[in-house]
């Protein structure tokens, strides 16, 4: 079923960071101002699950949780009726804290630790996966009426994190892994495999796809196991979706075709695909460092240097992790920027393009958030600058390396869309509080005519 999708919210995340920057502002001397926050907005979720029905409608999407564990977004999945790919004790206990079914949970972990799996089993969770001939001995120890995946090698080298070196039973192995298996008496459900994340090749998906139906062969015709269920893993992104459904949707209806005797159950686990577009965050300059043309021997070659309250040991680490690329966007939160009443905000700022590179807050030479960008105006110190799509392997990859916080305030959008609807929400208290939000989803001119009668 595809549900009725939500409009962008684009400008309206942008008034909220406005409006929290300037609330910031009432003590801009504060430790609280001179956080990063984010902004959640859980409406394009909504849309990429339509996307995700349209594209692979017999392919049932089990939320990879360690890509986001917020919790407000994982119930908000829940309500769309996704499964949970959890990887570990905690995240299976956070799924579960919300009303989750235990089968609509995935213990997608190739090799856990015993308690581990005395814990998944104890909570009702029935399937989990393998690629080793040690996990099925303690598998057969601590939990043996668990289903199982045997998890195979998959992998697309131009993937932005490739997870073939770490898990994945070559083929060869298939056949003396089943056989162990049926030995000890485990039920071994189906095949799982994952190209690896932020996949980019879609011919890998069809190879892992024609590989696992000749796991599913070997298994029906030489060990008399029949098998149902297919886990496709990981790897979608929102920017190609399409262009690697498309073949994997073909690839399914040829090696799996759905009418058959004997069908076959299918999902997978999309994290990024899910949860990039969730956040948005603002963070402050906190310091920079113009090069001065008299001290300087090449000035053309180095860029003004902006620092940050956050970094690559913060919410950033997908640039040391996968050479991610990030692109800001400038915070006009006065109207015009520079406005601070200060010193520096009645210096006259230079207009036209200008080149940056952008550090993070910690004393490390390699936190460096962006080598080279260049913005369409001056920035200076007090200004705010917006990244978006940061939901992905975000907050969850921040340390606290050098004593910074890896806490981070998350806003939600939810919670001013139900003032504007009329629901109470905890942080819209009032009609004027109220007034700010519903105007930004009104054309310019009712805008202003509205807002003299209010």
């Amino acid at each position: 079923m595809v549900l009725t999708e939500l409009p962008s919210t684009g400008k309206f995340i942008d008034h909220l960071i406005a409006n929290h920057i300037q609330k910031l502002d009432q003590d801009p001397h504060s430790t609280e101002s001179d956080r990063p926050f984010f902004i959640a907005d859980t409406g394009p979720a909504l849309n990429l699950y339509n996307r995700w029905r349209r594209a692979l409608p017999s392919v049932a999407p089990f939320y990879a949780v360690k890509c986001n564990p917020d919790v407000r977004f994982l119930r908000f999945l829940a309500d769309l009726g996704l499964g949970f790919d959890c990887a570990s004790q905690t995240e299976i206990e956070l799924v579960l804290s919300l009303g989750v079914d235990p089968s609509r949970i995935i213990f997608a972990h190739p090799c856990k630790s015993a308690s581990a799996i005395r814990v998944a089993a104890a909570h009702g969770i029935t399937l989990t996966t393998f690629d080793n001939i040690d996990e099925l001995d303690k598998m057969k120890a601590h939990a043996p009426d668990m289903q199982l995946l045997l998890r195979i090698y998959a992998q697309d080298d131009t993937a932005a994190a490739q997870l073939g070196n770490k898990f994945g039973a070559p083929l060869t192995a298939a056949e003396p892994l089943l056989r162990r298996a049926k030995e000890l008496g485990l039920n071994v459900r189906g095949v799982s495999f994952h190209v690896g994340s932020g996949a980019r090749n879609p011919l890998a998906f069809t190879k892992a796809i024609h590989q696992a139906r000749h796991v599913f062969d070997l298994a029906q015709h030489h060990l008399n196991t029949k098998m149902d269920i297919l886990d496709i893993g990981g790897g979608f992104q929102d920017t190609n979706f399409e262009e690697m459904a498309v073949p994997l949707a073909y690839a399914l209806d040829e090696a799996f075709p759905a009418n058959t005797d004997s069908p076959v159950r299918v999902i997978a686990e999309p994290g990024r695909y899910f949860a990039r577009s969730l956040y948005t965050m603002a963070c402050k300059v906190i310091s920079r460092r113009r090069q001065l043309l008299d001290y300087t021997p090449y000035p053309s070659m180095l860029p003004d240097m902006l620092y940050l309250n956050d970094g690559v040991y913060g919410s950033f680490m997908l640039v040391l992790l996968e050479n991610e690329v990030f692109v800001p966007d400038t915070v006009a939160v006065r109207g015009v920027l520079g406005e601070l009443g200060d010193e520096e905000g009645q210096r006259l700022r230079a207009t036209g393009p200008h080149q940056y590179s952008i550090w993070g807050p910690t004393c490390d030479g390699i936190d460096c958030v962006a080598p080279e960008v260049v913005m369409e105006g001056e920035v200076g110190v007090g200004d705010w600058l917006v990244f978006r799509d940061m939901g992905a392997y975000s907050v969850v990859s921040a340390t606290r390396f050098n004593g910074f916080s890896n806490d981070y305030d998350v806003i939600y959008a939810s919670d001013y869309m139900a003032a504007a609807s009329g629901v109470q929400g905890p942080t819209a208290d009032s009609s004027g509080m109220l007034w700010k939000y519903v105007e930004w989803f009104l054309p310019g001119p009712l805008r202003g005519l509205l807002k003299q009668r209010v």
